[in-house]
C-alpha cells in the first residue's frame, strides 16, 4: 500500500535527520516508525535509550546520577504528602 502524508517542514527535517543517523532513507524510516507504533509494545531498552544517551553525553558520574535520582524521589514523596 502506498500512503501519502503532508508533513510540516520542521517535522520532515527531523525525520530525515533521524533516518540518516540510522543509515536509512525517509521512506524506510517512516515505515519502521509506523510499524513500531502499530505494535505498541516498545521495549524498556527503547524507552530508556534517549535517557541513557543524555546521561552519557552529560558526563555525569554514577554518584552524581544517584544523588539526582534520590533528590527527585524525595521531592516526589514530599509532593505526595498531604499538607496540614
Amino acid at each position: 500500500m502506498t500512503l501519502q502524508i503532508d508533513l510540516r517542514p520542521d517535522l520532515e527535517a527531523k525525520l530525515r535527520s533521524r533516518a540518516a543517523a540510522q543509515g536509512k532513507d525517509l521512506s524506510a524510516f517512516a515505515q519502521e516508525v509506523l510499524e513500531k507504533s502499530a505494535q505498541g509494545d516498545e521495549t524498556l531498552a527503547e524507552i530508556l535509550g534517549p535517557i541513557r544517551r543524555d546521561i552519557r553525553q552529560s558526563g555525569m558520574s554514577d554518584a552524581e546520577l544517584d544523588s539526582l535520582i534520590e533528590q527527585a524521589i524525595e521531592g516526589a514523596r514530599r509532593d505526595r504528602k498531604p499538607k496540614a
